[in-house]
């Protein structure tokens, strides 16, 4: 493919050319360039999403989006996680992506308010199928993909997120189209036109957790910014300056231009570092009062029977992602402060996904112990952390406190952790021998001249 390098014909906003430079860490990355210990946490991001897309490809939103695929009809070029169609490689991103997060089981990251292993990892195998890239590339256009994500999340800040945008599908869409062109080896000025591409094609709402849609918002980042990539790859053009420029992607989804933090290096050189695994098949913000509930339950031999009431303090930012009162769904369950607080307590296991069902919602004695659980917000609280406290029928009065910001600093810890999970979520649906082959696969993608051979251990 040629690797223009074209600039528009208008005036650029040159406040700080920080498109092209992103564009530029993005483009310039190599293999040689990462460290051990991020190329093992890429690693992890990988095998944990084939764990959740596994899980997740025959929910109804994705069987709904196959058959329209299907439908549409286009060239056979890659693997459907979990199946045994074959579509094109941006129908294969956007199919992808939805199931591995249909779950609500991928990982997470502060910096980005969202999660963004799953629309990075859903569009580089669909485009390293189709290329026959090799493990070392998919590896570094992952990391790629992930710092932009990051940085980018960083430039706008909060305010994208508190003001009605999923972070996944918007920033996630300028992620994927980083990688994506650091696979197809872009320069930097092709690199910024792929981002500016993704800007313009941005879109996703808060207001649609606990619906279908909400998978699809990772599944939408893959494809845009895949089709970003490729676009610009071609010679289709955008302005090399859309993060920053007048009405651009900060100006008019954020109102915030946080230049200095977003190219500042993170401690210890790499936002892969601080990456948050899921260990609860739930919204990530409830994860704190799950483990704040669990350490009571645990400590305190707390039952059903002797729990009077509970009070879940969290941050603010809360309210609008996951304090669905009255959940009647298991897409609603996972959106819920008091649902989970409440099932917790009641001893479920929140890590396993055949525990969310539409019938617990609805189980009397759970929705007693619900009612029970009151949601309090204090601002002094990280957007992570949780304070529950449980009034025992007899008076007493305990507490825990929980920060899910925190990150697992032991690589062996949590690879650990996640073959665990990565097991149980597989071992459904694959055979003990290609549950371990799937994840061999994983693991020697860093061997020099091991090519993308994944897709054989995800199609049944």
């Amino acid at each position: 493919m040629p690797n223009p390098s074209p600039t528009p014909s208008i005036e650029l906003d040159q406040r700080t050319g920080i498109t092209l430079a992103i564009a530029d860490r993005a483009a310039t990355l190599s293999f040689d360039d990462l460290p051990r210990d991020i190329v093992v946490r890429a690693q992890h991001c990988i095998l944990d999403w084939c764990g959740v897309a596994l899980a997740g490809a025959h929910e109804p939103l994705v069987q709904i989006l196959v058959d329209d695929a299907i439908e549409q009809g286009g060239a056979p070029q890659a693997t459907l996680v979990g199946r045994s169609e074959r579509v094109s490689t941006q129908q294969a991103a956007l199919i992808n992506g939805a199931a591995s997060h249909a779950l609500d089981y991928d990982d997470v990251h502060a910096s980005f308010t969202g999660h963004t292993t799953v629309p990075l990892v859903a569009a580089l195998l669909a485009l390293g199928e189709q290329r026959n890239a090799s493990g070392q590339d998919i590896l570094t256009a992952f990391v790629a993909g992930f710092e932009t994500s990051c940085r980018i999340g960083t430039l706008l800040g909060t305010p994208h997120y508190d003001q009605g945008f999923h972070a996944t599908a918007t920033v996630g869409s300028l992620g994927v189209a980083a990688a994506c062109a650091n696979l197809l080896k872009l320069d930097m000025n092709t690199t910024a036109h792929a981002i500016g591409i993704a800007a313009t094609e941005a879109s996703g709402l808060k207001s649609m957790f606990g619906t279908m849609c909400k998978p699809m918002h990772a599944g939408m980042a893959a494809q845009r910014g895949l089709h970003a990539a490729s676009l610009a790859s071609r010679g289709f053009i955008a302005r090399p300056d859309a993060l920053e420029c007048t009405q651009g992607f900060a100006d008019t989804l954020a109102g915030a231009f946080n230049a200095e933090e977003a190219m500042a290096d993170p401690e210890g050189g790499y936002f892969l570092l601080s990456n948050l695994f899921k260990f609860h098949a739930a919204c990530y913000l409830t994860h704190a009062a799950i483990e704040s509930a669990v350490r009571l339950r645990t400590e305190h031999s707390l039952k059903l029977s002797n729990v009077a009431s509970c009070t879940v303090r969290v941050n603010p930012a809360s309210d609008k992602v996951c304090n669905i009162t009255n959940p009647t769904t298991s897409l609603e369950a996972k959106f819920s402060l008091r649902f989970m607080t409440a099932w917790a307590l009641n001893g479920a296991d929140t890590a396993a996904i055949t525990t969310y069902t539409d019938e617990a919602c609805s189980d009397p004695e759970l929705m007693a112990l619900r009612d029970r659980v009151q949601v309090e917000f204090e601002s002094d609280l990280g957007r992570m952390e949780s304070l529950v406290q449980v009034e025992t029928q007899n008076g007493e009065t305990v507490e825990a406190r929980h920060d899910a910001s925190i990150p697992i600093a032991d690589t062996a810890k949590q690879g650990a952790r996640l073959m665990t999970k990565f097991l149980g979520l597989t071992q459904p649906i694959l055979d003990e021998g290609r549950a371990a082959g799937l994840a061999k696969s994983v693991e020697t993608l860093s061997n020099s001249g091991c090519t993308v051979d994944v897709s054989v251990y995800l199609s049944r």
